[in-house]
């Protein structure tokens, strides 16, 4: 009687071992699927493009190209945010060199610039502007000279009589000394000579309304602001038109620049690449008054010396 018992223990130990052993076997196949995320691929870690948003900041002349080339890049890459601001060149310049903008626009070159570090920063050349003397429809001249012109901004012609229009007040509507447009037309079309006084705004096209809205206004403007409230005058016989500018005939023309600090990289370069694409130098760009700079038979640099191409 104890064997029996001796063995019916040991039976029930071996049983109990067997099914323990079982149990530890079946368990992983009864535990639900994992969630843990899978570890992550280089494209995978990769920033979404929502992630890098892009602000190009400074000049006004180039504002029309840049809002519209980035409403068209936008629109092409889902998720890509860009930013478009005026202020001036100045203004560009001075916030792409402290890292407070993606991209600085500028109508002049870093160089030109008292203070900004143009060493530190990459040119993007995008397309090329005129610029002339713009006036109400009202004033009924045409065309002056550039000693003409010199005249009137320095403050020594002050009625249209004396250069062949009514009798009719001088107004001058200015840019601020931060404005590219004002460096290039004071450089290019008054040989450097001071502006006097007048009104002075920092938006071109708030420029272009007061012109238009004040018998006898005279300012500048880029190209691409003219429509059918402003007119251009000539500068020497000399129309501003594409075809002018192209050869230097008609010499108050820049570069539009989109710098940015060190190499272009993520979305501000790819939008950079975007903006230098045939579909927009040949179709946006001209459209809004701009010359692609692919058309251009000279060149000038920041000095302002012409070469030919």
């Amino acid at each position: 009687m104890k064997k029996l018992s001796k063995m019916f223990m040991a039976l029930t130990f071996v049983g109990a071992l067997l099914a323990g052993c079982g149990s530890n076997n079946a368990a992983p196949a009864q535990q639900p699927a994992t969630t843990t995320p899978a570890p992550s691929t280089p494209e995978a870690s990769k920033p979404a493009a929502s992630s890098e948003p892009v602000t190009a900041v400074g000049s006004t002349a180039l504002q029309p190209l840049v809002e519209q080339t980035a409403k068209d890049f936008m629109a092409k890459n889902e998720g890509v945010q860009i930013q478009v601001q005026g202020g001036g060149s100045g203004t560009g310049l001075s916030q792409v060199a402290s890292g407070a903008a993606t991209i600085g626009n500028s109508d002049i070159f870093a160089e030109e610039k008292k203070g900004i570090p143009a060493n530190e920063l990459v040119d993007h050349k995008v397309a090329v502007v005129g610029m002339a003397a713009a006036v109400s429809p009202k004033v009924k001249v045409d065309d002056l000279t550039k000693q003409q012109l010199i005249d009137i901004f320095t403050g020594k012609i002050t009625n249209w009589k004396e250069v062949g229009g009514d009798d009719m007040k001088i107004t001058l509507v200015n840019r601020p000394k931060s404005s590219g447009t004002r460096a290039t037309f004071s450089k290019f079309a008054l040989d450097g000579k001071e502006e006097a006084e007048g009104i002075t705004e920092d938006s071109s096209g708030t420029v272009r309304k007061i012109i238009a809205e004040t018998p006898g206004a005279i300012g500048y403007l880029a190209l691409s602001y003219f429509n059918d409230t402003v007119k251009a005058l000539k500068l020497d016989g000399v129309e501003a038109n594409a075809e002018n500018i192209t050869t230097n005939k008609y010499p108050v023309w820049a570069y539009e620049h989109m710098y940015t600090k060190g190499e272009a990289t993520g979305n501000a370069k790819a939008f950079l690449d975007f903006i230098l694409t045939e579909e927009v130098q040949k179709k946006t760009i001209t459209e809004l008054g701009f010359l692609p700079i692919t058309d251009m038979k000279v060149e000038r640099d920041a000095e302002g010396k012409v070469t030919q191409k």
